[in-house]
């Protein structure tokens, strides 16, 4: 289960009445990798609570988490133990952190093309082993289409798939690298187009997250192959979806990946920018962010026609006491309406860890939550300057007044094609009408929401549905930026005074 973060939108989905933002993706390509005879069941604990009814039925558990769910998998696994029920683990935070887990009682890590038929063989054999893992990098083009089968797709907002894995950027703080490596991969055009399929004929419409930590790492397949391919099939379904991914910054350098991006359905991206202080990224190895005027580059994005999302960071080594003035700045001026603020945090297996436990100033292992308040090393800035200038930019950006005029200066630059029809999906006559009800009238932020409502109405009538959408998001994240001022998660010991 997902903690109550920016990104789990879970007061924006009370909107909607939906339950999670995305299903499970790995779970989901796990199980569909399982041989086709065993019964499945798939248990989102984003959308119901685990049984006991569920634990009594299953002979094994397989158990994936980032490690933002780290409290989560292991009452899970403790209630595993409890119920004679074997744990199964992988993902993200077991690879990473497998030897904090000794009580699962298998551990199948890295990349499950590799590692899951060996521990299947052995089980069949009856000799599982505890721990499974590969160095190698997996072959894509083997992975199966997720289990849809498993989900209800009605209770997500959007629907996920992977098209690649790897970025060719090594960014100090980022563990992508060390779960996927430099050499991007993908899935081939077909395979590709046959997951697309397997979603439209469950009836999905709407959006769909590609997954892709840098989906523009190798950018002369997708201008050669994918991103035509994917314009044809749009085209030939009616434009069902419409997608959103990450990128690096330097998608921005090429206005004819932007455009076919955009005429393939693309209509947002969430790129890392993390600071304006040019030190900052020479200091943590971010190349692709340096000796570049990123608010011009923000603004070549949104012109083509994609909403720029932006993950902005403070706490590094070189940030000036200015640096939160300069992030209020820029995120104003950039018309970024969702910027995640996090504070710097040492995850295991990034270089940024490892230079902090050469350096001694590790304090705790991190929880994978970077938009709380809980420095888990020790900072060259003063603690309370840190925190106290960490909590002054939620503040300020997520003011109902800054919010909204974000929001609008976005619309003043975005340059949607608006190739396809409208959807109406279902709950958002009601998400309308709830969105007048709590922010048009009860909502301290009402007058600018009816600012909102009819300037978009008047001057762009065609983003009207996505001017209702990012007032809901702004609802959402004064929750939690208000949550993170009230109580934060810091304890404050061993921090620099």
């Amino acid at each position: 289960m997902y903690p109550d973060t920016f990104w789990s939108f879970r007061h924006a989905l009370k909107f909607i009445g939906r339950k999670a933002s995305f299903p499970p993706l790995g779970l989901l390509t796990v199980a569909a990798m399982l041989p086709a005879k065993w019964e499945k069941r798939l248990v989102d604990m984003n959308v119901l609570p685990l049984s006991d009814e569920d634990l009594e039925w299953a002979d094994y558990v397989f158990i994936s988490a980032m490690t933002i769910q780290r409290e989560s998998a292991r009452e899970v696994i403790a209630r595993c133990r409890q119920m004679g029920a074997k744990t199964v683990a992988g993902g993200p935070l077991f690879t990473a952190c497998h030897e904090d887990f000794p009580e699962a009682d298998h551990l199948v890590l890295g990349e499950a093309e590799l590692t899951l038929p060996p521990f299947l063989a052995d089980l069949r054999k009856g000799g599982a082993r505890h721990l499974y893992a590969d160095e190698r990098w997996a072959d894509l083009r083997i992975t199966p289409i997720p289990l849809w089968d498993l989900i209800d797709v009605a209770n997500y907002a959007a629907m996920n798939i992977q098209y690649g894995r790897g970025c060719p950027f090594d960014c100090e703080f980022c563990d992508i690298t060390t779960l996927f490596g430099r050499r991007p991969r993908s899935k081939a055009k077909a395979q590709l187009l046959a997951e697309l399929d397997s979603l439209y004929v469950r009836g999905w419409r709407g959006a769909v997250f590609f997954v892709d930590d840098n989906f523009i790492g190798d950018k002369g397949k997708l201008k050669r192959e994918v991103l035509p391919a994917i314009i044809d099939w749009m085209e030939e379904k009616g434009r069902p979806f419409y997608f959103y991914t990450e990128a690096s910054i330097d998608l921005a350098d090429d206005p004819h990946l932007m455009e076919l991006m955009v005429r393939a359905g693309f209509e947002e991206v969430f790129i890392g920018i993390e600071t304006p202080n040019e030190e900052s990224h020479t200091e943590s190895g971010k190349v692709q962010n340096r000796n570049r005027d990123l608010l011009a580059s923000v603004k070549s994005i949104q012109n083509a026609g994609l909403q720029v999302h932006g993950g902005f960071i403070v706490g590094f080594d070189s940030d000036p006491p200015s640096i939160f003035d300069k992030q209020i700045l820029f995120i104003q001026e950039s018309g970024i309406v969702t910027a995640m603020v996090g504070l710097l945090s040492a995850i295991r297996g990034t270089r940024l860890h490892q230079r902090l436990d050469r350096e001694g100033r590790l304090l705790r292992e991190g929880t994978g939550n970077n938009t709380a308040i809980d420095l888990n090393f020790i900072t060259r800035m003063k603690t309370d300057e840190l925190i106290g200038g960490y909590r002054t930019i939620l503040n300020t950006i997520y003011s109902p007044r800054n919010y909204y005029q974000r929001v609008i200066r976005l619309f003043r630059e975005y340059r949607p094609l608006h190739l396809g029809k409208f959807h109406l999906q279902p709950g958002y006559v009601g998400a309308l009408f709830k969105s007048i009800l709590f922010l048009g009238v009860i909502g301290k932020e009402r007058l600018y929401f009816w600012k909102l409502f009819f300037w978009s109405l008047i001057r762009k009538p065609r983003l009207f549905p996505l001017a209702i959408t990012y007032a809901v998001y702004g609802f959402h994240f004064r929750k939690v930026a208000e949550k993170i001022r009230v109580s934060g998660m810091f304890d404050g010991e061993g921090a620099k005074p």
